[in-house]
């Protein structure tokens, strides 16, 4: 990989004027988000320049400065870069303003510590130009050279949590955190991007997948960065954020299925104590079993109530399909079927007062009459439930709507 010292001067042919002259069509923008990068910044935006200028590109190199105290700024202008104030802290804070200060239909992003090599980014234009939305570096294929990733970076932070995200969201994306990644303005600006940290490489991915958007994978180099102090990464806060992300995009995964198999679990576990009170602990698992019942009741719900307000927040598209099922259950009917329960467990609670005014409560004793105290409770709590929560889903509707 070619290196360029800070005291290297660019030839005439490249200079500034070149690349940001009153340009009636610039085709990409090298957006490279920055906070104390000195000892890389330079050389980073001098071959982005040169790769636009070996190529016989119309563009720009942006640099989204995140607060650096150093020399970074004085450097990047020296350089040729535009530099962009990203008043925000955070990764995707200044990748956003980056982007937005662009005037390329093409962007390509990639870190400011010279990991990643601009010499070589003429395949993503490439896939630009051929009409993708997305290109996104695959830093598995091609290789990592020695020391330029965290072991556990290498093989559980990033594997995992890409794996992950190709689960939950049917990607086809193997490298899920590649700071490399080109697009079209336009495809970027329909993202509405919200996140403002590391997590924001994971919702760029989401999105542009749920969109249907089209998205190419090239092989690409790592390489040692640059920096002469500690990462800007944090292993285990960044790897959170990311895994947190995923999981909060995905209601069906963090709570519809498990809610589903825990209510399934719950009711075959009550099924089978009911008839066989020797063979199990008697009231006691049914009153745990319930306790599932309750809970994965309720994960079902937050489900519902998690994808409605993502919607409103623009962090996720609607679905039709579910869209069209839950339409199905107007307020009304939700109202009428959980005053229905609750009146099933009031009718349990009477049946228990009845039975002890004439005096055989004793006599079923405490396995019959507590199976009935438990179900009474159970269809009165689920009623209630059903109540509220469709009051508040349909509060939830109405501000999607709006």
């Amino acid at each position: 990989m070619i290196q360029f010292t800070k005291e290297e001067i660019l030839p005439d042919s490249i200079t500034a004027d070149y690349l940001l002259s009153e340009l009636k069509d610039i085709e990409l923008s090298i957006v490279i988000p920055c906070l104390n990068e000195e000892a890389t910044i330079h050389t980073c935006v001098w071959k982005a320049r040169t790769f636009m200028y070996e190529y016989n590109i119309s563009g720009e190199v942006i640099v989204a400065d995140n607060g650096s105290t150093d020399k970074s700024i004085e450097l990047a202008l020296g350089a040729g870069a535009r530099v962009v104030n990203a008043a925000i802290k955070g990764y995707g804070s200044a990748l956003t303003a980056g982007i937005n200060a662009s005037r390329g239909r093409y962007i390509i992003m990639a870190d400011a510590d010279d990991s990643y090599d601009f010499l070589t980014i003429y395949p993503f234009v490439e896939k630009l130009r051929a009409g993708n939305d997305f290109v996104i570096g695959n830093r598995f294929q091609k290789g990592i050279s020695k020391d330029a990733m965290p072991f556990l970076h290498k093989y559980l932070g990033n594997p995992v949590l890409s794996f992950i995200g190709k689960s939950f969201f049917k990607s086809k994306i193997g490298d899920f955190h590649c700071g490399l990644r080109g697009f079209t303005r336009k495809a970027f600006d329909e993202l509405e991007m919200q996140t403002s940290g590391m997590e924001f490489a994971s919702e760029m991915i989401v999105k542009a997948t749920l969109n249907k958007a089209k998205i190419a994978e090239i092989p690409i180099k790592l390489y040692p960065d640059g920096r002469k102090g500690k990462s800007h990464l944090n292993t285990w806060s960044d790897g959170w954020r990311h895994l947190r992300f995923l999981l909060l995009y995905s209601p069906r995964w963090l709570f519809l299925y498990p809610g589903l198999l825990m209510m399934l679990v719950s009711s075959l576990i009550t099924a089978w104590s009911l008839p066989n009170p020797k063979q199990t602990l008697d009231i006691h698992t049914i009153l745990f079993a319930i306790g599932g019942l309750l809970i994965g009741f309720q994960a079902v719900f937050f489900a519902v109530f998690t994808k409605s307000f993502a919607v409103h927040e623009k962090l996720m598209q609607k679905e039709s399909r579910i869209d069209k099922f839950l339409d199905k259950f107007s307020l009304e009917f939700l109202l009428k079927l959980g005053l229905f329960l609750v009146v099933i467990g009031l009718a349990g609670g009477v049946y228990l007062v009845y039975i002890w005014r004439i005096g055989t409560f004793f006599e079923l004793g405490i396995t019959v009459t507590m199976r009935i105290a438990l179900f009474s409770f159970i269809f009165m709590v689920f009623g209630f439930q059903i109540i509220f929560s469709s009051f508040f889903y349909s509060y939830l509707k109405l501000q999607v709507r709006k």
